[in-house]
């Protein structure tokens, strides 16, 4: 079916203020561009169906280039700790979640933030057992590098005082050795077999609510990493193969492949990029390090506001280029989560020393704290850097006394990245923040807290344009994914994937991006989400 869309604007996103007046489409793709009587005057048939735009505002399809999509229906489906701003509001929600659960249930939450809160005191097993000790609770924290557990909890993962921190991990303790219930990075690993086991239902249903939510807020794809998190690698692709490709639920989900599933990916003949037009394989994805929230990110110099520590690195030097050179043996980029910059630079050492191969680009994911040395070097390295800008709302004002303010030039510096022609793609970490694309295309240009009556901006040098940033989730992430020759512009040929705006972001205060409307999302031609 032919359709025409018209009577907007149409931003192509080739380069900025470029807009055309209608879009041909077909079979999923757009087949022409332009002015609406000329294109009117090529077709040799009749348009089939004339979508009127009725005034609103198009672009390309917005992707968000780093998200779970898995864990973003969780959080749809769990005890929702993020919006709370204090530790008695989470005990509360604990507690009334007790009162109405059987006794031996398991009470699960996600999103508890103490920086978030007018006191920054980290939640303990000894609080949780207060409020619930007949019920083992698991809350995990905003970035999903610590976990707060109580006594029972502990007890039936079968943790105690005498049990070594794993590799990459750390189980805290109090000053006489007692465990606090708190859980870093790969500790938290040895929860996972006293869990509930994990239906084909519980996977299906979350990646439903997912994609649901995402179509809402005008997301066409995201490049997601979910295979390695609930149980074996098979049932969680099956899981995204049925839902979008099978029920019908169209989203361009671009799947990062974690190491600890490799082998089951390539024994059952997968490579990068294979899939469908739908559900395909990306990089490789290893983490480096940590969180700076609970001060796991792996730095050079130790944390200025707890100077005994400078982070966890999750693989050794060693273990980590062997990770690699595994990706290489597989043909594959790798995708690797490094916060600080001592993580970054053993990433840089490793793409190095084992370089991708076949024009294929490497992924670092987050690439918050850096210096200039390492700015430079990637200069000169195949990498797009997945950035988060909403990070900026959430780390901010607090980062600068952990990092320390005299070591902050080079942080979170999203412009310096682009002006030095660094590729750079726009993501939200979701769950971690906030799904919305909007809401980072807004902290990346004001890069201020969209409730703070001061308007304080973080970085101001840093700040992006509307354009750089709507690019971030349009161009960026289609660049990031290989797919920059069909996807992220309006362009002949490319993949027929819009977001309908209900106003001109460019002609609107920007803080109307904060409750703009999506009015539809269209993924390969289809209408999947409409107001």
């Amino acid at each position: 079916m032919r359709r025409l869309w018209t009577n907007g604007t149409i931003y192509t996103m080739q380069k900025e203020n470029h807009t055309v007046e209608a879009i041909l489409t077909q079979h999923g793709k757009i087949i022409d561009v332009g002015r609406k009587e000329e294109i009117e005057q090529r077709l040799a048939e009749t348009v089939d169906e004339i979508i009127d735009l009725k005034g609103q505002i198009l672009f390309p399809g917005f992707v968000d280039s780093h998200l779970h999509l898995i864990g973003v229906g969780e959080t749809l489906m769990q005890l929702d700790l993020s919006f709370m701003t204090s530790k008695n509001e989470v005990l509360r929600a604990v507690k009334q979640k007790a009162d109405h659960l059987p006794k031996g249930k398991w009470i699960l939450g996600d999103g508890w933030n103490e920086n978030q809160w007018h006191e920054s005191e980290v939640i303990t097993a000894s609080e949780l057992d207060q409020i619930a000790p007949h019920h083992p609770v698991l809350l995990k924290r905003i970035c999903r590098h610590v976990t707060a557990v109580n006594s029972l909890g502990l007890e039936k993962a079968k943790i105690n005082e005498l049990t070594p921190n794993p590799e990459g991990g750390v189980l805290e303790r109090d000053e006489s050795g007692s465990l606090t219930g708190l859980l870093k990075d790969q500790a938290q690993d040895l929860m996972i077999p006293a869990l509930p086991p994990i239906e084909d239902e519980y996977i299906q249903r979350a990646l439903r609510e997912g994609v649901r939510y995402a179509w809402s807020l005008g997301l066409t794809g995201g490049h997601t990493e979910d295979l390695s998190y609930y149980g074996d690698f098979t049932r969680t692709y099956r899981a995204f193969q049925k839902v979008i490709e099978e029920e019908g639920h169209l989203f361009r989900a671009h799947l990062l492949v974690h190491h600890a599933v490799i082998e089951d990916w390539y024994r059952q003949g997968h490579s990068f990029l294979s899939g469908s037009r739908y559900v395909e394989f990306g990089a490789m994805k290893i983490f480096a390090d940590g969180a700076l929230g609970g001060r796991t990110a792996l730095l050079r110099q130790p944390y200025a506001d707890e100077p005994s520590t400078q982070g966890v690195a999750i693989h050794s030097y060693n273990k980590l280029k062997q990770l690699v050179y595994k990706a290489r043996q597989y043909e594959m980029p790798i995708a690797v989560h490094t916060i600080g910059d001592l993580a970054y630079e053993y990433v840089l050492d490793a793409i190095e020393q084992y370089p991708a191969e076949n024009g294929q680009r490497d992924r670092l994911i987050h690439a918050q704290i850096l210096e200039k040395d390492l700015v430079e070097r990637s200069e000169k390295l195949p990498v797009v850097l997945d950035i988060q800008p909403r990070f900026v709302v959430s780390d901010f004002p607090w980062v600068e006394e952990r990092i320390g303010k005299d070591r902050m030039k080079w942080n979170y510096a999203w412009k310096t990245l682009l002006d030095r022609g660094i590729a750079c793609a726009g993501g939200s970490d979701a769950p971690i923040e906030p799904l919305g694309p909007l809401l980072g295309i807004h902290a990346a240009v004001t890069r201020r807290k969209p409730d703070d009556s001061e308007k304080t901006v973080y970085g101001a040098g840093q700040c992006l344009t509307l354009y750089e940033a709507i690019a971030l989730f349009t161009k960026g992430s289609a660049f990031a994914c290989h797919h920059e020759h069909d996807r992220g512009i309006i362009e002949k040929g490319f993949a027929a994937d819009f977001t309908i705006l209900e106003k001109n972001p460019f002609n609107e205060p920007i803080d109307q991006l904060l409750t703009m409307n999506v009015t539809k999302t269209v993924v390969n031609g289809k209408i999947v989400y409409e107001k």
